[in-house]
């Protein structure tokens, strides 16, 4: 009997990760993540959720991240008074994914974050068995204790160094063929 695929959705805190991947000794590569994502956990949508900065630089991650298959979903920001934009966006990614489970749209969710403040949702879709794993971006020293003490699987994306980082030659071959064409 062929075993059927799962229908397994990845939900992205995309600041989370981003401030994640800035402590990595390696360059991170987001097409390769989401090639693993599928591979490894049948991930058939993996959404990010992020503050809209209106930026050329942003644009550019923006429109890249959409081609490599990520769904964006933006917040709004705010700037405070010192100058940073806040767009808090983890209230966004609960709505969605429990609209998801409750719609019965995926089988498993992949939650990728290190922020502890998910723990009331990883709690509930462990009792639903609805989560896969959760995918830290920070080390396990940075990740936050009250994730390594719930009962859920977590697998450090540091620890996929060799799958998910960017090989020099290929990032600089790739980034002069799109420099010819005029994009980045």
């Amino acid at each position: 009997m062929a075993k059927s695929k799962k229908n397994n959705i990845a939900y992205i805190d995309g600041a989370n990760l981003h401030k994640g991947i800035k402590t990595l000794p390696w360059d991170f590569d987001h097409a390769k993540f989401r090639v693993w994502l599928l591979e490894k956990y049948n991930v058939v949508e993996a959404y990010i959720f992020l503050g809209l900065v209106s930026s050329d630089k942003n644009m550019e991650l923006y429109l890249r991240l959409e081609s490599q298959g990520y769904i964006l979903i933006f917040k709004e920001v705010v700037v405070n008074s010192n100058g940073r934009t806040k767009g808090n966006c983890d209230a966004d990614l609960i709505v969605l994914l429990m609209q998801h489970l409750y719609g019965g749209l995926f089988d498993k969710a992949i939650l990728i974050s290190s922020d502890g403040d998910y723990i009331p949702l990883i709690k509930l879709l462990i009792h639903e068995n609805k989560i896969e794993v959760l995918v830290s971006p920070y080390n396990r020293s940075l990740c936050s204790i009250i994730l390594r003490r719930s009962n859920v699987r977590i697998v450090y994306i540091d620890d996929q160094k060799y799958l998910l980082k960017i090989e020099n030659n290929n990032y600089l071959e790739n980034k002069k063929a799109a420099d010819e064409d005029g994009t980045s």
